[in-house]
């Protein structure tokens, strides 16, 4: 079993939310300075940022895993990760067929910046990237599974775009294999409330939209071998890994 630690929740400049310093280069310079192995671009219901983040960090050698924070109907957030960045964009570019466009407004929301792989700006997107897609939380685990990809519920623990802030419940039913859960959350609770959690990965990721938000060596995952498509399976249960939060 290969260690690797992972931080699987970041976002770029092409997140409203996100600092305009989250650039490719700085995220994945970053991530080598803190010691991660694997980081993957999660940025809010788009991938578009993906390319250039990938040709940076596999540069630096970190494995990099292609993703989105999709927002359901439900307005709830999910962590979608992919195989490569073809399947990431081709899911994004789904995502954006199924969300109704509103035009962002930068001055009281944030740029929407997408770069190179020289941080140089090469297009900025116009419609909102904060709105909920028509994509409902029993959809998306089919949805990306389609493009290859994984998702699993983000910082459930949350009170705000988090599914059970959003339905009052885990949705035990809906095909999730995992899940994300906060420093902050009560794990050992979640996992006796609902079993289905505490037979998943619960992971431990940063959400970081600055760079002095971005995770140490704390969270790790033991895999069998070290690709991405190992890690996706070990997200759907396929393969056997042994998961760790770390010292938080």
């Amino acid at each position: 079993m290969i260690k690797l630690y992972y931080d699987m929740h970041i976002h770029s400049c092409l997140s409203p939310c996100g600092d305009e310093d989250m650039t490719p280069n700085n995220i994945a310079n970053m991530a080598a300075i803190l010691g991660q192995d694997i980081i993957a671009l999660t940025d809010h219901n788009t991938a578009k940022n993906c390319p250039a983040v990938a040709k940076v960090a596999e540069s630096l050698g970190l494995l990099f895993v292609p993703g989105m924070e999709l927002c359901t109907s439900e307005e709830a957030h999910i962590v979608c990760l992919f195989p490569d960045v073809e399947s990431a964009l081709a899911f994004s570019d789904e995502v954006e067929k199924n969300t109704i466009k509103f035009k962002n407004d930068p001055e009281k929301l944030g740029h929407q910046i997408i770069m190179d792989e020289n941080d140089e700006p090469i297009g900025e997107l116009e419609h909102s990237l904060l709105i909920s897609s028509m994509i409902s939380l029993d959809e998306a685990p089919g949805l990306a599974r389609s493009f290859g990809g994984v998702a699993f519920p983000a910082h459930i623990d949350r009170h705000s775009f988090s599914v059970i802030a959003s339905l009052g419940a885990f949705p035990e039913d809906s095909g999730y294999t995992a899940c994300e859960i906060t420093s902050m959350g009560d794990v050992r609770g979640f996992s006796e409330r609902y079993p289905c959690i505490a037979q998943m990965p619960k992971l431990l990721s940063s959400d970081a939209h600055y760079l002095d938000k971005m995770n140490e060596q704390y969270a790790y995952v033991e895999l069998p071998e070290r690709s991405v498509e190992c890690l996706i399976s070990a997200l759907r249960g396929e393969v056997d890994a042994v998961w760790n939060r770390g010292v938080k």
